[in-house]
């Protein structure tokens, strides 16, 4: 530790030394309280380590909590490139015909004649253009591109705008419908005045407005057709979620004959959260193992002392080998091949899983979800909820750690001021007694030249 002085050095006294090894000494409680300091904030991140393997652990019980959460089903399609078809958690099972008749389609209306390019020719000075109820007014002299820019730029109009070429020096202007369906169709009403090129658009009954005739458009607005187990449906789009229950289904052809969907228990996707849950588990185990081990060694860090993971040891153990009343075969998680090692470990056994839900998936459902939100992991869940939540029981330890910390550091602050000062007035001494020191032998140098 620098003195922050310089002495003489005519005294053979190091000064120096002697004041860092005296505020080293005077140091030792702060030193002290800066360990306990550095300790206490190690602790608040182990804790909020162990934490998020909590809400891990929370979320992954989360997911299998109810009936519906611990029946997934999966979808299947004969065509999957005709029809796709995914399910849900609220999925039916059941085999479903599905014909369809006709794809959801937007309107599309192009101008009748072409301009000989996009960018220079000038195809309106004045008027407007109304497409649907949005109506775009034009002020100054107007290309294709700059026309079908302006119309894009009106998020109310019905339709989007692009520029098109169809041939050599040949560019028209085409309105695509923003969405399928029959509701959704559009007219067009051309009252642009000016410019070199004279836009037109097909109005094949002479009404002066074009696209409420199938003659005037390229595509009409129409709606999907289509059977599902014979029951005729109507759609606006091609992706429909009430068609079947519980599944999503989109049409990609139409006139392809007969699909079949089929959808059933994915007991391969509830496998998969079953080992999320697991694996979520092991971990937290593990934090807790570690913890006692490096208490056992010795690290002040560690959390091995504290009742908090004590306590969330022996709750999982309780509540993973429980009894419920599912209302079916299963009262047991091991019963379905959830069970502990000997060595603390949750392990899934693959063979009576798979014994279990041969039939199906719903009566292992009824044990993990319960008849009513109180199955076994709806129980987890809460369990560790009480811990992870706001308010829980690891903030709570958490923030009494950081009040500690606080009043440390309040301590640690005071004691090096009081240092600081006990430094500084040491120096001062010391300076002075170097000085005195100095001209004592000055003055001792002098006398020993004196002839007597």
């Amino acid at each position: 530790m620098s003195s922050g002085i310089t002495f003489s050095g005519f005294n053979s006294i190091d000064f120096g030394l002697i004041l860092n090894t005296i505020m080293q000494a005077e140091s030792a409680p702060l030193t002290t309280l800066q360990k306990r300091q550095t300790t206490l904030k190690s602790q608040v991140n182990n804790l909020g380590t162990f934490s998020s393997r909590l809400t891990t652990l929370q979320n992954a019980a989360a997911a299998l909590s109810t009936p519906s959460d611990a029946t997934p089903f999966k979808a299947t399609s004969s065509d999957s490139t005709a029809v796709s078809i995914s399910a849900g958690s609220s999925g039916v099972a059941g085999r479903y015909d599905i014909s369809v008749t006709d794809l959801a389609r937007a309107q599309v209306t192009a101008s009748a004649n072409a301009a000989p390019d996009a960018n220079t020719t000038t195809v309106a000075t004045g008027g407007s253009i109304t497409i649907g109820s949005e109506t775009i007014t034009v002020s100054s002299s107007m290309t294709l591109r700059q026309l079908s820019d302006a119309i894009n730029a009106n998020a109310d109009a019905p339709a989007r705008a692009a520029v098109v070429q169809s041939g050599p020096d040949s560019y028209k202007l085409v309105l695509t419908g923003k969405n399928t369906g029959a509701d959704n169709a559009f007219t067009v009403t051309d009252n642009l005045t000016g410019g070199a090129f004279d836009l037109e658009f097909t109005d094949f009954d002479d009404d002066g407005v074009t696209g409420d005739d199938v003659e005037d458009n390229a595509v009409q607005a129409k709606n999907a057709q289509l059977t599902v187990n014979n029951i005729a449906i109507t759609s606006a789009g091609n992706t429909l979620d009430s068609a079947i229950p519980g599944a999503t289904i989109t049409l990609l052809k139409e006139d392809t004959g007969t699909v079949v969907a089929d959808v059933s228990a994915d007991a391969s996707a509830l496998k998969t959260k079953l080992q999320s849950v697991v694996t979520a588990y092991n971990d937290v185990m593990k934090f807790v193992n570690d913890q006692n081990a490096a208490t056992a060694r010795g690290d002040q860090a560690a959390l091995g002392r504290e009742a908090l993971l004590r306590s969330v040891k022996g709750a999982l153990r309780g509540v993973l080998s429980d009894e419920y009343d599912s209302g079916g075969p299963y009262t047991y998680l091991a019963q379905i091949g959830l069970e502990m090692t000997v060595t603390g470990t949750m392990q899934l056994k693959e063979g009576v899983f798979n014994e279990a839900v041969k039939n199906g998936t719903s009566d292992v459902a009824r044990l993990l979800g319960g008849l009513d939100g109180d199955g076994a992991f709806a129980a987890l869940e809460d369990l560790v909820k009480g811990y992870t939540r706001s308010g829980g029981f690891v903030q709570s330890a958490q923030t009494q750690l950081n009040t500690q910390v606080s009043r440390l550091g309040v301590q640690v602050d005071t004691m090096s001021a009081r240092l600081a000062i006990r430094r500084a007035a040491l120096q001062q001494e010391f300076t002075a007694a170097d000085a005195a020191m100095s001209r004592l032998k000055s003055q001792s140098g002098s006398l020993s030249q004196v002839q007597l």
